[in-house]
């Protein structure tokens, strides 16, 4: 009989030092809008609304990686938007290019109700709020609770990873 694995927690590291914001960003500053159920502020997440759901299928194609919310990732979709009915969104991200921490140090934060990521392949260093400096690497997975702030600060020329958020459409809140 085969035993259950326990889950095992991912080191935290001590708290880092302030990042720099990228040149352009605003105190916010919304970089990508759309429409939710209630507010998205930090501490009030929006809300779900399930209706009828889709069977959808999505078949691996190099094309179908295409640049979206961030310049250094290419994005792709999974058709879960569509299929739940803007209830959830799931996609395949892969930064790309070398990393350039004036491009990436971007801290922000999302007006999701849940935001689950699992690394697939190489490793990205990101500062969360309250947890510092944490190293993902292939096989992590991790969840951002509504309105926690991080940034990514670097991260492997292979790295990929898949995100599932609720609800499908959501705010991006950039910060100082």
């Amino acid at each position: 009989m085969a035993t259950a694995k326990k889950s095992v927690p991912v080191k935290k590291a001590a708290p880092a030092k302030k990042t720099v914001p990228a040149k352009k960003s605003a105190p916010g500053k919304k970089v990508a809008a759309a429409k939710t159920a209630k507010s998205s502020k930090p501490g009030k997440p929006p809300v779900v609304k399930w209706g009828p759901q889709k069977f959808v299928v999505s078949h691996l194609k190099d094309a179908d990686f295409k640049t979206g919310l961030r310049s250094y990732a290419k994005y792709r979709d999974l058709g879960m938007t569509e299929a739940t009915g803007g209830a959830a969104q799931a996609h395949v991200i892969r930064l790309v290019g070398d990393c350039d921490p004036k491009v990436v140090a971007i801290p922000h934060y999302h007006g999701v109700q849940f935001q689950m990521l699992y690394m697939l392949k190489g490793w990205m260093v990101g500062e969360y709020e309250g947890q510092g400096k944490i190293k993902m690497k292939a096989g992590s997975c991790w969840l951002q609770p509504h309105g926690i702030r991080h940034t990514v600060l670097d991260y492997s020329p292979d790295c990929e990873m898949v995100e599932i958020i609720l609800p499908g459409k959501f705010e991006t809140v950039v910060l100082d």
